[in-house]
């Protein structure tokens, strides 16, 4: 958990929480290979149960063929970010879809929807990070979303992929949530300012290595910053790859 101030209601102290890579739970059954961000499934740590709206951000990587089968969701919003290979995605709202490196998908799992995903190929690899936020309202109606930003957009800066706007840039959900992925050469910054004052921003390091005041973050670190004032994340090496996640700390339904 985020570490708070007692001395005063609203904090301004900016406050960080570092998830080495290592650090993470996993989960692996022959087919799938996972590493959990947050308490998930069997990895369980009261300590690690969420990040503000973030619950869970899972690293996957499936074998080829195989997949998840039919299963439930409800009342959480749940993102698909593929890094490698197509993952074949069927709902019970009717949905059909492979999504592909370069893809962001979004489904609002609302009142209730069954859906499965497969890796598309039986030849290779696909992976992907899975990310579930708790929605601003419960029992929305379910909805579906996929698209493919242009990936130029993020070289050397942050691109935004996800937001509460249903006409903004990317894709949308039903949460007071930002998501921006920026690609970057050795040297160049990240800089961040939350939209929200008291949001919290999660950083997770796709590739490469960054430096955050200090603090050394390795590929598949993740690291919570809260309390007021900009973020800026600075690439040590070319090529690295970020995911920032923006969200509510407090005051969603869960």
């Amino acid at each position: 958990m985020v570490r708070t101030c007692r001395s005063c209601e609203i904090c301004t102290m900016k406050h960080t929480i570092h998830h080495r890579a290592e650090s993470r739970g996993t989960t692996y059954t022959g087919w799938l290979h996972s590493r959990h961000s947050f308490s998930f499934g069997r990895y369980h740590d009261p300590s690690r149960m969420n990040f503000g709206a973030l619950r869970v951000l899972n690293d996957d990587v499936v074998k080829g063929g195989m997949g998840f089968g039919e299963h439930p969701h409800a009342n959480m919003e749940i993102v698909s970010i593929p890094l490698e290979g197509d993952l074949e995605h069927r709902d019970s709202m009717g949905n059909r879809a492979v999504i592909r490196q370069g893809d962001i998908q979004v489904m609002s799992a609302g009142t209730g929807i069954m859906h499965s995903e497969a890796n598309a190929n039986p030849d290779q690899e696909v992976k992907f990070l899975q990310i579930w936020l708790y929605p601003n309202r419960l029992d929305v109606v379910p909805r579906y979303q996929q698209v493919t930003p242009d990936r130029s957009q993020r070289r050397n800066r942050l691109q935004r992929i996800l937001s509460p706007d249903p006409e903004g840039e990317g894709v949308w959900i039903h949460q007071d949530a930002w998501f921006h992925m920026g690609e970057f050469d050795s040297g160049s910054k990240a800089v961040y300012e939350p939209k929200g004052k008291d949001n919290g921003v999660y950083a997770f390091v796709v590739n490469g290595v960054f430096d955050f005041e200090g603090t050394r973050l390795g590929q598949r670190d993740g690291l919570g910053v809260t309390g007021d004032g900009k973020a800026v994340f600075e690439s040590l090496t070319d090529g690295s790859e970020i995911l920032l996640i923006e969200v509510p700390m407090q005051g969603f339904p869960a």
